[in-house]
């Protein structure tokens, strides 16, 4: 091969990635902020997706998607919200509770921001007014976390006679723990119950938190909302099998994975409308002018196999109200 060749060949494979970027950056860029992984959210991301794509867009078309994950580790959502901005994404989309939503609104106050979250927006600090949010931020919330009361009678209900009830929050995730342990604890309170909290931030402490439980001899256990402890599904459910307690999460994946029972929001709608909002400020729209969204429909799954593996018959009553029942 000639020189003039090789020079010509070297130059043209090192222009390769800036044209590549260039075309990239020729479409909207949706910077994706996520506090779970990539193994938990692409359900979820495959339903923005369709949300996209209602309006027209599609991911390598006319849109390009840009993922950052935080796999769990809070403290990383910062530096990765900075990174998105440094990158100059069009909009933000956040997943995986409160603190995804809380580092892109601290890092930008100008990129368009739309969440999903389990909690109130306006408790959390992310916006003044559900029906005019104004700023750069909208989105969609389920409300979660402001349903554990319910779920602690659920719970109750399942396990009448308990003495030893146990519930588990990542004090991590503030404000949202701070607001579950006051609902919590009142609820707890107004019907003669005693809770017992146990703090929850790394796959150790979930280890150590199923050994006390055995120390104290659980009769049941509730795993507060929390997007940690849903990437940690498998060990939990595994954990509470081995150990034999009776036990109620917050979403559907924990039943379908084997665990007892499960109450929460149908999160797919709600992670469709994120898809349409997206699309809507990409097309011109303003964050601040889109309603926050309140997901309003909750499911009652009951895993039965796994309540036969635990000798617990589920109350009639309990089982007639399920949405889903696995046998």
């Amino acid at each position: 091969m000639r020189r003039r060749a090789f020079i010509t060949l070297i130059g043209g494979a090192a222009a390769w990635p800036l044209a590549a970027r260039a075309q990239q950056r020729a479409f909207p860029v949706i910077g994706l902020l996520s506090s779970r992984s990539p193994a938990v959210d692409t359900p979820f991301i495959a339903v923005i997706r369709q949300g996209l794509n209602e309006t027209g867009l599609v991911e390598g078309q006319n849109i390009a998607l840009d993922y950052r994950w935080a796999e769990g580790q809070y403290d990383r959502l910062a530096g990765l919200a900075a990174d998105l901005v440094r990158q100059q994404v069009t909009v933000i989309v956040t997943m995986g509770g409160d603190l995804s939503a809380l580092a892109a609104k601290a890092a930008t106050v100008t990129i368009p921001i739309v969440f999903a979250i389990g909690s109130d927006p306006i408790r959390s600090g992310l916006v003044t007014s559900l029906h005019r949010p104004g700023g750069n931020l909208t989105g969609v919330s389920t409300f979660l976390a402001e349903i554990e009361p319910k779920r602690l009678a659920l719970l109750r209900e399942l396990r009448p006679n308990a003495t030893a009830t146990a519930v588990l929050v990542n004090p991590e995730n503030t404000p949202r723990a701070e607001a579950q342990l006051s609902d919590l604890q009142t609820a707890a309170r107004s019907v003669g119950q005693e809770i017992t909290i146990l703090n929850t931030r790394t796959i150790r402490d979930i280890d150590a938190a199923f050994a006390t439980l055995a120390q104290m001899r659980a009769d049941a256990l509730l795993v507060a909302t929390d997007a940690f402890f849903l990437t940690r599904a498998t060990q939990l459910v595994v954990l509470a099998a081995r150990h034999a307690i009776p036990t109620l999460y917050f979403r559907r994946e924990f039943a379908a994975a084997g665990g007892l029972m499960s109450y929460g929001s149908n999160i797919n709608e709600s992670y469709r409308v994120v898809g349409v909002y997206a699309a809507r400020i990409l097309k011109g729209e303003k964050p601040g002018d889109l309603p926050i969204q309140r997901s309003t429909k909750f499911e009652l799954v009951v895993n039965l196999s796994t309540a036969n593996a635990l000798g617990l018959e589920i109350p009639p009553m309990l089982l007639a109200r399920a949405d889903e029942v696995i046998e």
